[in-house]
């Protein structure tokens, strides 16, 4: 099939085509089933996210939204995944990439103000770097929060707890500590078990 700029019903193999054209061995995998998806290399985020958009023949100028994955025993921990939408050919394109922890993966602010806060919530949940984002600063959790909740190593209490404390008069951090109370209970019902259990009783009683 011929594609030009005016061609509307641009199949998803036609994309693909495009792209592995384009971009050569930069492209890892592409899949068709069951959505177009496009794993790439991080060096080309930038320019292949602005391909996409700029491209006469796809024309993705919605920017949707940026997922983070965490990988805890890969050697590229995280996987970043972008979701576009062209509502001109009326397709979607999920691009993939991953990087090491200590790695960091340009930001695409410059191309898609939009996402601003997405890059800060990856930041914020998982730790992820995005180079060149003009204000990258968590915008979920407090400024004084320890660690990446999303984080498969994360621990469910957290780290810190924060309570206000009426001699300081003030809100204060302190590390989480869980007594006895909260490490003992009903493994049938850890919220309402000793309840449960009278009730039951009670039940019982009236039965007899």
């Amino acid at each position: 099939m011929a594609i030009n700029s005016k061609t509307v019903n641009i199949s998803d193999s036609d994309i693909c085509d495009l792209l592995k054209k384009k971009y050569k061995k930069s492209i890892i995998s592409v899949s068709v089933k069951p959505d177009l998806t496009i794993t790439i290399e991080p060096a080309i985020i930038v320019d292949c996210i602005k391909y996409l958009k700029e491209s006469r023949l796809l024309q993705f100028h919605t920017f949707i939204d940026i997922c983070g994955v965490d990988y805890p025993n890969k050697p590229n921990r995280f996987t970043i995944v972008y979701h576009l939408l062209s509502m001109t050919k009326n397709k979607r394109i999920r691009v993939k990439l991953s990087i090491q922890e200590s790695d960091s993966v340009e930001s695409l602010v410059s191309i898609f103000p939009s996402a601003d806060w997405f890059e800060r919530e990856a930041y914020d949940m998982y730790g992820i770097k995005f180079a060149n984002h003009p204000d990258l600063r968590r915008m979920l959790t407090d400024y004084n929060f320890q660690g990446h909740p999303l984080r498969k190593d994360f621990p469910l209490t957290g780290y810190t707890q924060v309570r206000y404390d009426e001699t300081q008069k003030r809100v204060v951090h302190e590390q989480v500590e869980l007594g006895q109370e909260f490490r003992d209970f009903d493994c049938e019902s850890p919220w309402l078990g000793e309840v449960l259990e009278k009730n039951n009783n009670d039940i019982s009683e009236d039965d007899g």
